[in-house]
C-alpha cells in the first residue's frame, strides 16, 4: 500500500471521528445507576416470584405423591383382604363339596359290605340261581373297583381315613356314640367305627362316629 493511501484512509477516519457524537454511544453502552438498579430489582422480583412458583409445584407434587401412596395403600389392603375373601369362600366351597363326596362314599362302602355279605342259598329245599350268583359276583367286583377309584379321587384332594379302631378316643378326630365292654382292651378304646371320619390334609373334614369300650 502506497503512501499517498494510507493517507487518505487516516484523513477519512479522522473525518468520521469528528462527525461521529460519542458521548450518545458511551451513554448507549453505560445506562445509568438509577436504571441498572431498577433493572437489579425487576430481577429480584421475577426470581423471588419464579420461586414462589417453583415451591408451590413442589408442594403440590409432594400432596400428589402423598395422595397416590396413600390410595395405593388403601388399594393394597383391599386386594390382599378381597384375596383373603375368596381364598376362604374358595376353602368353605371345596370343604362342602369333599363332604358330599365322602356322603357318596358312605354309601358305596353300605352297598359293597352288603355284596360282601352275600353268600348264595345252598340247602337242601332251594339254591341260588347260577346266573343270580354270578351276577352278583360281577357287580360286587365292580363295586369295588368303583370304591377304588372314588378313594383315589378323594386323596387328590387330600382326603385320608381317620384311623380309629384299636385307638384310645381322641375327641379331636372322633365322636363317641355307643358304649361297649370289653375286658381285654382299655377302658376309652375305640371297638367298632360306625361311620368313617375322615382329615382334609390335618384338618378335620368329619369326625369319626365310633363305638368306645368302658369297663
Amino acid at each position: 500500500m502506497s503512501d499517498l493511501h494510507k493517507n487518505r484512509l487516516l484523513e477519512e477516519f479522522q473525518a468520521y471521528l469528528e462527525q461521529a457524537d460519542l458521548s450518545q454511544a458511551v451513554s448507549d453502552e453505560q445506562p445509568d445507576l438509577n436504571t441498572l438498579l431498577s433493572e437489579m430489582a425487576g430481577l429480584k422480583s421475577e426470581v423471588k416470584a419464579q420461586s414462589r412458583h417453583f415451591k408451590s409445584t413442589l408442594d403440590t407434587l409432594s400432596e400428589t405423591l402423598t395422595s397416590v401412596q396413600a390410595d395405593n395403600k388403601a388399594l393394597s389392603a383391599a386386594l390382599e383382604a378381597n384375596n383373603a375373601g375368596l381364598q376362604q369362600l374358595r376353602n368353605e366351597t371345596l370343604r362342602s363339596v369333599l363332604l358330599d363326596m365322602v356322603d357318596i362314599y358312605d354309601r358305596l362302602s353300605t352297598g359293597f359290605n352288603v355284596l360282601q355279605n352275600y353268600n348264595p342259598v345252598s340247602g337242601l329245599f332251594g339254591h341260588s340261581k347260577k346266573q343270580d350268583v354270578n351276577f352278583i359276583d360281577s357287580f360286587k367286583e365292580g363295586q369295588a373297583m368303583t370304591l377304588k377309584r372314588f378313594e383315589q379321587l378323594l386323596q387328590t384332594y387330600h382326603v385320608y381315613p381317620i384311623d380309629c379302631v384299636g385307638k384310645p378316643l381322641d375327641p379331636h378326630t372322633m365322636r363317641a356314640v355307643e358304649i361297649g365292654q370289653n375286658s381285654k382292651l382299655d377302658n376309652g378304646t375305640v371297638i367298632e367305627e360306625l361311620r368313617k371320619g375322615f382329615l382334609l390334609q390335618d384338618q378335620v373334614l368329619r369326625l369319626a362316629e365310633v363305638k368306645v369300650n368302658k369297663i
